[in-house]
Parts: structure tokens; sequence; C-alpha cells
């Protein structure tokens, strides 16, 4: 059992703010443990870093920086310096591929003397299986949101996981990909997990609108369901259920090929009352699209469901398919052209590599809530269109800007992120913090599934509107009886505990542990506190270095990105 000092000094929820991390390193916990803080902090200023040359740098990021810049110029101020490598490399490695890298890994990149290094590992981890699967992490939970372990193995059985991964594997456009997910439809067997985001929704048509409009346009529209929104005059009551009536002719089928969503050719037609009575016909439309045109009966006039209103579907065994499909017309005539698709997946993109978005909440692209940097938006959003919708060719130029790879201190002079002036230290995802613990502690590149299963409720939503940790995720790491036997149990040859055995002494111990860890150098005042806790513990030495990495693993330097 862990000392109750080691974990009463850990156990430190905080509210950690974009200025603050000097509290949440993890020696400083041990080093005030034993009363031998000797002052300074992790992120303190670190010699400016030469940029790559101009050459290394694509059209896109050159684009991202001048604008960057012009607002640091017109805003008169001085951003922080450029980060280390040992910072960006870990960085990097956790925005595109869920994980720290391994010490073999971060040690090929820092002796790599080539002045292209960064822009170069950028490319190699874009083509990295790896990749593919932590974008799908990230897009599973805000396409479709956190759930139980229940909800997750029904993804990964009927395929949704994998076409994400897939997806982003191949670099598919991603107008293709909302027009199958919403569709859904599929013409092959690579395409049936698109289905699972309406299945999932078991026809609860408001629920499917509330859930289209953050994941595919990048506003929400809960607040127009009784009125229009009282606070952004571009989303209406209409609009509301309009959306609604686009999917309630949906109805969840299993079926030989697998879950299906059949669609009716009749149905659905409704009015909505507004706050003073008044009513109106639910009418094919949204955001500035429609209402499309539509046969509507007569009051009281009662639709007959006719096999000529349908045809045969493409795949043998899938359900017959109206001749006038609401989600066809969705797809076809509101979807693919519409301004937002594009804007909200760059903004989206933006916010998962920047740490919030041009637009911010980055779900709330809305007359509210206007970009920072407008013309940069809007040209980030044409390049976008014009490239093909690939993901990919902006997640490169976002890496390898020079806002993505500023030191995560906050410059004195400035407060307010909207500048990216410094980078924006994030907390972890569960996914990234799972599979990061496994890079530390086993030596290995893999996913513990039990480890996530209870990481996915303790740990902070994938891009939080507030960065804050909570007292279940303190308690979580600084008490949890999983990561405790993870750690006790981490004796083979390759883990982070034989390996700390095998140093020659405590100081080399001190210094072994740190870097392993936390993917940096400690300080001389770390290594003296390290090694004089390992000292006087001699008599149980194997359990000391299992404290001395629950400190570790435990603390805000480790549990973050930056």
């Amino acid at each position: 059992m862990f000392d109750w000092l080691v974990l009463k000094a850990l156990f430190r929820p905080v509210l950690l703010r974009w200025e603050c991390f000097r509290c949440c390193s993890s020696v400083r916990h041990l080093l005030c443990l034993i009363a031998l803080l000797a002052g300074g902090s992790v992120l303190t200023h670190a010699p400016a870093v030469a940029a790559e040359p101009v050459a290394a740098r694509s059209d896109l990021t050159a684009t991202i920086d001048r604008a960057i810049r012009s607002a640091w110029q017109q805003q008169k101020i001085e951003p922080a310096d450029r980060c280390s490598d040992p910072v960006f490399v870990r960085r990097v490695y956790l925005d595109l591929l869920g994980r720290v890298p391994t010490m073999e890994e971060r040690d090929t990149f820092l002796a790599n003397a080539s002045a292209d290094r960064r822009s170069k590992l950028v490319d190699q981890l874009l083509t990295s299986p790896e990749q593919a699967e932590h974008f799908a992490d990230l897009f599973d939970a805000i396409l479709l949101g956190r759930g139980n372990q229940g909800v997750y193995d029904q993804r990964e059985k009927h395929g949704w996981k994998k076409y994400l991964v897939n997806a982003i594997a191949e670099n598919r456009p991603w107008n293709d990909v909302a027009a199958e997910v919403l569709l859904a439809r599929p013409e092959a067997p690579q395409q049936d997990g698109a289905v699972w985001f309406l299945y999932e929704k078991k026809d609860k048509y408001q629920e499917i609108a509330e859930a289209v409009a953050p994941a595919f346009f990048g506003i929400r529209i809960e607040c127009a369901q009784c009125h229009d929104h009282m606070m952004v005059d571009e989303i209406t009551q209409a609009d509301y259920w309009g959306l609604v009536a686009f999917f309630n002719r949906g109805k969840n089928k299993m079926t030989p090929n697998g879950p299906r969503v059949v669609e009716s050719a009749i149905g659905g037609f409704s009015e909505f009352a507004d706050l003073t009575g008044s009513s109106s016909p639910n009418r094919l439309q949204f955001m500035g699209k429609g209402p499309l045109d539509e046969a509507r009966p007569k009051a009281g006039d009662k639709q007959q469901d006719k096999d000529e209103l349908y045809i045969k579907a493409a795949v043998k065994n899938d359900p017959r398919v109206p001749k006038f499909s609401r989600r066809e017309q969705f797809v076809k005539q509101v979807l693919v052209e519409h301004p937002l698709l594009a804007r909200a997946m760059v903004n989206r993109l933006w916010a998962i590599m920047m740490g919030r978005g041009l637009v911010h909440p980055y779900d709330e692209i809305d007359s509210m809530h206007p970009p920072s940097h407008p013309e940069l938006l809007d040209a980030l959003t044409q390049d976008f269109r014009e490239s093909g919708f690939q993901m990919r060719r902006l997640v490169r130029a976002l890496a390898n800007s020079e806002a993505y790879q500023l030191q995560a201190i906050r410059p004195e002079s400035v407060n307010d992120p909207q500048w990216f002036a410094w980078y924006l230290q994030r907390p972890l995802t569960a996914e990234q913090m799972a599979r990061s613990l496994q890079v530390v502690l086993r030596g290995e590149a893999s996913l513990n599934r039990t480890l996530l299963a209870s990481l996915r409720t303790q740990v902070p939503d994938v891009l939080p509107d507030n960065v804050q940790v909570d007292v279940t995720e303190a308690l979580f790491m600084t008490n949890g009886a999983q990561l405790e036997a993870m750690i006790q149990n981490s004796r083979q040859p390759q883990s982070l505990h034989q390996r700390t055995l095998r140093q020659s002494n405590h100081p080399s111990r001190a210094k072994w542990l740190v870097d392993a860890v936390l993917g940096r150098s400690a300080d001389q005042a770390e290594i003296d506190a390290i090694t004089a806790y390992l000292a006087e513990r001699d008599d149980r030495l194997e359990q000391a270095i299992d404290q001395v990495i629950w400190s570790l693993v435990s603390s805000g330097e480790f549990r973050f990105n930056h």
C-alpha cells in the first residue's frame, strides 16, 4: 500500500488556468513532501529555438503564420518563444498519434540534426496507422459523444469505429464521409459502419437533429425548439423543426446486412407552435437552404403507403428506398454545398490542434460568437473546399505553424487566449492517457482497454470549453486501485519499474524516471529530492520506486499536453 503522505501530497484537484502550470509538476509534489523544494518551474522561459527554413513550410502554413502574426502586431503582442525539440516531439505525438513517444522514438528525433526535422516528423506521423486510430477516437467522441462500455461495444460491433479509422487512413474527403453518414444507405460493405450515427439515436428524431447540427454544421439549435433563438437571429424555430423533418421518416431495422435505417415515403408532416401559440408547418429547410418542394397532404387526408412510391435498393437484402427520400434531399440539397460544412470542420481541426477554435466554443459558429481571425477562417475554409475537403492537409499545416510550436508559457502582457500567443495546454483525453500510460509504464505503444473504460468516465471530455480537473479525476489518478495495480504489476523486462531498477544508483534512477515519464531532463533539485527519497527506503526500494512513478504519472505535467 502506498504511503499515506505520498497520496496526500499528490491529491491536488485544481482549476488549471492557461497561465498556471507550475503547481502541477509531479516532482514538485514529491519535493513538497520531503521539504526539499528548490525553486524554479518546469516551464520557465527557455532560450528561443530557431525556426525551420521557409522552404520547409507549406503555403497554407505561411497563410496561417501571416494572419496570426498580423494579429499579434495589431494587438501589440510579443508571443512566447518557440518550444524546444523535447517539448515539440511530445506535443506532436500526443496530438497526432494520441500518445507520448517512446524513449526510443523521442531520442531518434532529437538525434536528427536536419533543419526540417519537425516537418519531416509531422509527415511521418500523419501517415501512421496510429494517426487514423487516434483521430477516429476523437471524432467518435465529437460526433456521437461519450457513453458507457456497452455503447462502445456496440459501436465496435457494428463497424462505426472501423468506418472512421478507414476514412481517416484513406484521407477521404470530409464531404463524402458526411454524406455517407447522414444518408445512411451503404452501397458497399466498407460503408456499413456509417449507418451507426443515426441508428444509435434509436428513432429519436429531435436527438438526431440536435446531434447533426453541431457535428456537421458547427452550430447548436437546442434553444430554437420552442421559439426562434433569442440570441442568434439566424437560427430559427423553423430550422429546428425543418431539420427534424428531414430525418423523421426513418426507422431502425436489423437486416441480414446489419443495422439499417429504413425510410418511409409518407408521413412526417406536423406543425409546431411558438410561445405565442401560433402554429406553422414543419417544412424541409435548414440554415438558409429550403424550404424544399414536397407534396403536402391536405388536413384530414390520410396517405397510403404504396409500392409505387419506392424503388428497389441497390444492395441485396437492403430495405427499399423512397423515390422522394427526405434524407437524400437533405444530403444533396442542404449538406454537401452548405458553407458551414467546411467551415465547421476547419474550426474543429483548429481546436483539436490549437486548444480552442478560431470560433470558440468550436461548435457555436454563429453571429453571437464571431471568429477571432475572420479572414484566416475564410481563407482556410476556401482552401479546405478547393483541396477536396482533405483533413490531413490542414492538420499538417497547423502542426507546422508558428503558433502551434510556441512554448506553453503565457507572456506576461497577454491574457486573452484567442490570439494564440502561447501554446494552450489541454488535458489528455481518456484515450491519450490510456495509451500514454501504456507507453511509459510498459514500454509499448498499445491500448489497455480495461484502463480505457475506466478513464472514459473519469477524465475531461474531448475539447472541453473550460479546462478544469475535478475531484473524480484527481481521486482516480491519486487513489485509484486500477492505476496502482498497473504500476505495481509492471514487472516485465521493458517496464519502467524494471528499467529503473537496472540503473546503477539512486541519482541515475532519479534522472531516468523524470526523463522516461515527463520527457525532459531532471533539474538538480529534483535529482536530489528523489535520490534522498529512495535512499531512505532502501529496505523497500521497489515500493519506493512505484511511489515516485505514481507521483510522476499523477502530475499535471504528465496529464496535460503542453
